[in-house]
Parts: structure tokens; C-alpha cells; sequence
């Protein structure tokens, strides 16, 4: 068995921030219970396609909800935050996480100190926009547009853009994977539990590396620069005679090589030889690659930059990307065993050794309190007819 395989993860979530996070844990084995609420559940449920015929279950829930179970349990009723505590003790649960404000927390019975008091070695994961003190709402593209990325994203002339992947979602998932594996490497070495509270809007911020450091430090103005960069010349998109290709020139050696190339010689001109004066003259010297770069075609070009190892890739679509020959071999999938339906699921940072092991083939994202019998009869133990007194008082 991995190492990860014996933790289970209790998870109040919805949208995408935490089940991000969790299906990145799922990915590495460990046994994840979405929680959600018995009438109402993850609102992502319903939104994108109905290609199962399950309005619950519609497209654009299923590309992070693999490989967990789902059940539902109304937490406003003392008996299901009863039911919650005799599931952290009896499945048990290592990691509880939630994405709800913090006003909820103790309304709900999800608080730290009352769920330590349950399980006093347990890992709290709590993941809001602005911190625990606040419960402003926070959607990915307002933090985009709070944080600066989309102050840094657009032509420089036009109007800021948001980016093509939630980052401030996604990102913070990333971020609190790494804080979990650190409480359980902490959990590990002393047996102490802990408490992480992630600020999305601080997870958002920390990506503006250069760009503060300049600002504040340095008084420069840091803005959209479109497909350029604001400290290396020539980077840039650039039509070809069929497409696109983007070029990224990151040395003066690498730019020595490129002028060797029949076409660009013109550019071997003084002026340029250095980043500096590149840089200086940026919009006329792309001006000037491109009315080169269009004699060519797209793997012509590739062709002859890859042979002087200059940084160069065609803009591929995303119908392209899956048929990469490295990202073919890394996708997931997973198969729907009521309708036989088989979805891809884009590949993770890297295969797990438990992804080895199940041939990186998750289970089908769960539908709608999917696992309810399973774990409150199996676990729990309780009847069919327990659980139906329960569904009809609104509990499950």
C-alpha cells in the first residue's frame, strides 16, 4: 500500500478552489469524501453540459471530482453535525477541509476547536478569499482583478484581461497541498494536528514576484506588455506563413545564433547585440522578425531554431495539446459505470506512484450522495431504514 492510501479526507467543498485540492490528494491515493449539503449540493454540479443525463452531474463538474465519494449531510441540524463527529472518529478522518465563509464555521459545528475536540491529532484545512476574519465573497476573477493579474495581462494599449486558467483558484490549491503535506510530515514527527487557514487573495499576490519588487522597490511601472517581455528581446508571437509561433530569445547567444539563420542577417547589426539595446528598440525590432518569420512556415522555422536550441514553439491549440505525444502518455481517465461513458482528465504535475498502480484510471466522479449508504451504513452502521428516516427529515 503508498504511503498515502490509509488517510482518509473529509471535505465540505464546492466550486473550485478545494476540490481542486483534493483531487490533486485523490491522485495520490488517499480515500476523499466530498460532503455537501443534501439539497442544495456543490452549485458546480449543475453547470456546464448534461452529457450523462443526470442534471447533478453535468460536464463541468467532472474534470476535478474524480477518484472521491460524495455524500450529503445538512449540517445546520444537531443530528447531522452529530453524524459528523461519528465520522471523523469512526472512518477516521485525518484531513477535514472547507471552502465555506467563516462566519459558518461554528454555526456548522466545523470550527478547529470543536473538530479537535472530536479528533484531537486532526488536520484543519480552511480556505477563504481574504483570511478568517473576513467574509467578503471571493471568485476567482475578482481576485484577478484585486491581485493585479489582470492589471498584468492584455495588449499594452488595450484593456486588462483575465487569464486563461483560474490561478488564484488553482494556485491556492497548490499551495495548500503543500501545507497539508507539511502538517503531516509535522503530524508524523510530534503527533499534533493543525489548523491552515489560506487566504486566496494572499496566495494570489505571492505570484507577483518581480512585478512588487520593482514597484515598491524600485518605483517602476509594471504593467501589460501583450505577448512581449518586459526584460528579454526579442519574446514575442509571430506570424509565419501558415500560423503562429512564439519565440523567446533569452541570451545574447542565443541571439548571435538567430541572425545566422537565412532571413534574420539584416538584424546582426550592432544596435542589437545586446539585451539592453534590443530591449530599447523592441516594438520596430519585432516589427522587422516578423516580416521575416512570414517567408517561412511554422515547422520550418521550429526546425531551424530547434537546430541552434533557440527557444521556439508553434501556438498549438488545445485539440493539439491533448495529442502531444508527452501529454498523450500522461492523461487520466476514468469510466462512468452506469452510462459506460469514458472522459480524459488532463495529466497531474507528475504520475503518482499510486497513479502507477491503477494504470492512471480514477474512479467516475461521484454523482449526488452517490456513497451515502456506503459510508453511513458501512461505517457507521446504520439500516436502510435509519438512512431513509434520515433522508426524510432532510438530514441526508
Amino acid at each position: 500500500m503508498d504511503i498515502f492510501e490509509n488517510l482518509t479526507v473529509l471535505s465540505l467543498e464546492q466550486a473550485t478552489v478545494l476540490p481542486y485540492l483534493t483531487y490533486r490528494l485523490a491522485m495520490d491515493g488517499m480515500r476523499v469524501i466530498r460532503l455537501e449539503h443534501p439539497v442544495y449540493g456543490d452549485p458546480n454540479r449543475k453547470v456546464g453540459d448534461d452529457v450523462l443525463g443526470d442534471g447533478m452531474l453535468r460536464s463541468y463538474f467532472l474534470p476535478i471530482n474524480a477518484g472521491k465519494k460524495a455524500i450529503t449531510l445538512n449540517l445546520g441540524t444537531p443530528e447531522g453535525r452529530e453524524l459528523l463527529y461519528r465520522l471523523i472518529r469512526e472512518l477516521p478522518v485525518d484531513i477535514f477541509c472547507t471552502n465555506q465563509l467563516p462566519r459558518n464555521y461554528e454555526k456548522l459545528g466545523i470550527d478547529y476547536e470543536t473538530l479537535r475536540q472530536v479528533k484531537k491529532d486532526i488536520i484543519w484545512f480552511g480556505v477563504t478569499g481574504f483570511g478568517p476574519q473576513s467574509n467578503e465573497a471571493a471568485y476567482d476573477p475578482i481576485l484577478q482583478a484585486r491581485g493585479g493579474l489582470m492589471e498584468l495581462t492584455g495588449e499594452p494599449d488595450g484593456p486588462p484581461m483575465v487569464l486563461g486558467i483560474p490561478l488564484p483558484d488553482m494556485g491556492s490549491s497548490e499551495h495548500g497541498y503543500g501545507l497539508i503535506m507539511k502538517a503531516l510530515y509535522k503530524r508524523q514527527l510530534t503527533g499534533e494536528g493543525s489548523r491552515i487557514d489560506l487566504a486566496m487573495f494572499q496566495s494570489t499576490v505571492s505570484w507577483l514576484t518581480v512585478p512588487i519588487t520593482m514597484t515598491k522597490s524600485f518605483g517602476k511601472k509594471i504593467t501589460r506588455r501583450g505577448n512581449t517581455h518586459e526584460f528579454f528581446a526579442p519574446v514575442s508571437v509571430y506570424k509565419t506563413r501558415d500560423g503562429y509561433v512564439y519565440i523567446a530569445v533569452g541570451n545574447d547567444r542565443q541571439w548571435k545564433d538567430m541572425v545566422k539563420i537565412p532571413g534574420f542577417e539584416s538584424l546582426d547589426r550592432p544596435e542589437y547585440e545586446t539585451n539592453a539595446g534590443r530591449i530599447a528598440d523592441k516594438k520596430e525590432l519585432n516589427r522587422q522578425i516578423e516580416e521575416v518569420t512570414k517567408t517561412y512556415s511554422s515547422d520550418e522555422l521550429i526546425k531551424l531554431f530547434n537546430e541552434r536550441t533557440i527557444p521556439i514553439s508553434k501556438i498549438n491549440t488545445i485539440e493539439e495539446v491533448v495529442e502531444d505525444p508527452f501529454v498523450k502518455n500522461w492523461l487520466l481517465k476514468s469510466k462512468d459505470p452506469v452510462t459506460g461513458t469514458e472522459i480524459a482528465l488532463a495529466p497531474p504535475p507528475y504520475i503518482t506512484p499510486y497513479l502507477q498502480k491503477v494504470g492512471q484510471t480514477l474512479s467516475f466522479p461521484p454523482r449526488f450522495g452517490e456513497h451515502n449508504e456506503e459510508i453511513f451504513g458501512g461505517v457507521l452502521g446504520l439500516s436502510k431504514e435509519e438512512l431513509s428516516q434520515l433522508k426524510e427529515k432532510g438530514i441526508i
